[in-house]
């Protein structure tokens, strides 16, 4: 399967948010595969990331690393020059930014915990962040099979939240799925060829949810190259005529 749909040359690929979790992992992956040219590895510390200074010794001239906080958009405005003077095109974005309790982001529980600068922390990098990211790049987007995924998460649906709590990580991920279903419709006039999708990749041994995995079943407590290993599934098999969608890890669609 190649990594995005009806793309016949290698592809040039940038992840945000690449230097641990899934990003790493989706690194690892996307550099292992034949139909991938080009990998971007971006995030705050991508030159200083000894797991990425591993993938370049590896693979050389096919990993470019840029630094750059994606909640600054003049440090956006200095990625997309970067990036365009390496490459005219990009065919796949993915987007894994994402914060849950790095203050003043909180996991709220009740409406008394609620207060501006962990709503402003949670919506700048879960919502901001990557569409603001999508912004930027679009000069790069607009020809040949494109897809621009971002990881969202399923607690962002508003019909599937029976439990409440968490308001600022659920309001900004639900955000974010209107953002990105909102571009993917100005995408499809800019480039028929374009796909835009929010993807769930399920409970991740990673950093964000590591405080909250105690009464997580085993078996749904995923590594970060499974989760990653989903997310290229979810990403070779929708394409243009799913634009706009989100989905979970297993393939099933998510109610927003």
């Amino acid at each position: 399967m190649s990594v995005i749909t009806n793309l016949h040359s290698p592809a040039n690929v940038l992840v945000c948010g690449a230097s641990q979790g899934i990003g790493l992992a989706l690194c690892e992956q996307l550099l292992a595969r034949e139909d991938v040219g080009l990998l971007i590895a971006v995030s705050r510390q991508a030159t200083r990331s000894t797991s990425l200074d591993a993938l370049a010794l590896t693979h050389g001239r096919r990993l470019m690393r840029i630094d750059c906080d994606a909640r600054d958009e003049q440090a956006l405005q200095a990625l997309t020059a970067q990036v365009q003077a390496s490459c005219a095109q990009l065919n796949l974005v993915i987007s894994t930014l994402g914060v849950l309790h790095e203050p003043p982001a909180r996991p709220e529980k009740s409406l008394a915990q609620l207060d501006i600068a962990g709503l402003q922390a949670s919506f700048v990098t879960n919502c901001f962040a990557p569409i603001l990211l999508l912004r930027h790049l679009l000069p790069l987007l607009r020809q040949q099979p494109v897809t621009y995924a971002a990881l969202s998460a399923r607690v962002g649906s508003i019909g599937d939240n029976y439990l409440g709590g968490w308001y600022s990580y659920r309001a900004s991920k639900a955000a974010l799925n209107q953002l990105l279903r909102t571009a993917s419709i100005e995408l499809k006039r800019l480039n028929p060829a374009s796909t835009v999708l929010a993807l769930h990749p399920g409970t991740t041994d990673t950093q964000l949810s590591r405080p909250f995995q105690g009464n997580v079943p085993i078996d749904k407590l995923f590594s970060p190259a499974f989760a990653a290993g989903c997310i290229l599934e979810l990403i070779g098999r929708h394409g243009p005529s799913q634009t706009g969608t989100f989905w979970a890890w297993d393939g099933r669609p998510i109610p927003w």
